[in-house]
């Protein structure tokens, strides 16, 4: 075999070798994100009932999303440094057990002001989860694969949605008064609970890196080890400072500033926007939230595998986010129209989070190894900022107006500066990925 043969993703021994990889550790980290998503969609569907309980207002609600995100972002970047250092099992195992532990203790908040506290706590639990995934799909994946296998990973929080907004409105409504508590209290419980389970399930299940892998023979990971060699270019480690000194990484922090002002804000107030099409069922609620998540689902496996197919991740990444803007920019002039603004709802909510998993192509492609902890770190929590403002924003400028839609009009036009800036800030030539041989 020589080494164009030994390189080629195509041959039997590859794809039985990169099946084996997929196998042990996607499915963990399709779960956890599952779970992670719901831990963040529970509160979009809790507010429905405690709003009255706790004296939680829009405003109050908006500023409890978003603080959330100062939390996130205060611990994210040593976080990602501490996971390079001690691995993805403690670091995962750390930061599952205790994002599940708040999540269970926010069903026994009983003011706004406890409410946001919690969403504080949560967001330092759960700091560097995200970041820390898609470094450590770096160890495993080159980037000929890794469009559809971040595709696949995030495709796990759309599943999440598709599924969580029937069993939120079951959860509710079947669970209401068990072991004396209120349905939203319920809800808490049983979403926090699963995240303490899988957390230390992955404690005795994670692998660090290819050559730590028992569960793989020498001759598989020196292929895994050639490929990532191949298809990156390598370069020595890079101190933070030094990467504080890239452009780019600020440039891709405020494209995914934009992305994640049109994901989160769908995340956080689609059953509120759903409520105020006129239906106050919450299973009803439930069912209709779940259809842009089911649009995702198609959107960005599609999407990824159209992405990897032509290895460009500008142009869909800009169209996908076109989209989004101009169903939100629509949406006021549907009102009133129930089947319209589902649709737009759906078809928008649907581009917003596939746009997610098309940015994540880019950071690691855009920065070198020796930067890529510190720079993915960084733009996530730029990015990440997006949840402060935005959900605050949103949460000032429906108690001041009573609606939404102007409030998605103002994400529409912020999604569009993000457009401008990922065409015009990062150049192909910048991006580091090529195709196997």
């Amino acid at each position: 075999m020589d080494t164009t043969d030994y390189l080629a993703l195509d041959t039997p021994f590859a794809k039985a070798t990169y099946r084996k990889v997929v196998m042990r550790i996607l499915p963990f980290l399709f779960a956890a994100l599952m779970v992670n998503a719901i831990d963040r969609l529970n509160v979009a569907f809790a507010k429905l009932r405690m709003a009255d309980d706790i004296g939680l207002t829009d405003v109050a609600y908006g500023i409890g999303a978003g603080v959330f995100y100062l939390g996130y972002i205060l611990f994210e970047v040593p976080s990602n440094l501490y996971m390079k250092r001690v691995g993805a099992r403690r670091t995962l195992t750390r930061i599952m057990v205790l994002w599940g532990l708040v999540t269970v203790g926010t069903a026994f908040v009983t003011t706004s002001e406890q409410l946001i506290v919690a969403r504080f706590l949560l967001g330092m639990a759960e700091a560097g989860f995200f970041p820390g995934v898609i470094l450590y799909l770096t160890f495993w994946f080159p980037p000929a694969l890794r469009g559809r296998i971040t595709a696949v990973f995030l495709m796990a929080g759309i599943g999440a949605g598709f599924l969580f907004g029937p069993l939120a409105g079951a959860i509710m409504s079947g669970l209401h008064g068990s072991f004396g508590l209120d349905d939203w209290q319920m809800l808490f419980v049983t979403t926090g609970l699963p995240a303490i389970l899988l957390g230390l399930f992955g404690w005795f299940w994670l692998t660090d890196r290819p050559s730590d892998a028992e569960w793989l023979d020498d001759k598989e990971k020196t292929f895994i080890e050639r490929q990532l060699r191949s298809g990156t270019a390598t370069a020595a480690h890079v101190g933070f400072r030094d990467v504080l000194r890239i452009p780019q990484v600020y440039i891709a922090g405020l494209v995914y500033f934009a992305v994640y002002s049109g994901s989160n804000t769908v995340s956080y107030w689609m059953p509120t926007l759903i409520q105020g099409f006129g239906i106050d069922d919450l299973s009803l609620i439930g069912a209709i939230a779940a259809l842009p998540f089911g649009c995702a689902l198609i959107g960005m496996y599609v999407l990824g595998r159209s992405s990897d197919r032509r290895m460009e991740r500008r142009w869909h990444l800009a169209l996908t986010m076109a989209l989004s803007a101009s169903c939100f920019g629509l949406l006021g002039f549907a009102e009133g129209n129930v089947p319209l603004s589902i649709a737009l709802m759906s078809l928008g909510a649907a581009a917003a989070l596939s746009s997610t998993s098309l940015f994540w192509t880019i950071p690691p492609a855009l920065l070198s190894p020796g930067a890529a902890a510190a720079g993915i770190a960084i733009i996530s929590s730029i990015g990440n900022l997006a949840g402060v403002v935005s959900q605050a924003m949103v949460g000032a400028i429906k108690s001041a107006s009573g609606s939404l839609y102007v409030a998605f009009d103002v994400i529409g036009i912020v999604q569009l500066v993000g457009i401008a800036l990922v065409l015009t800030g990062i150049r192909a030539r910048d991006l580091r990925e090529r195709a196997a041989p």
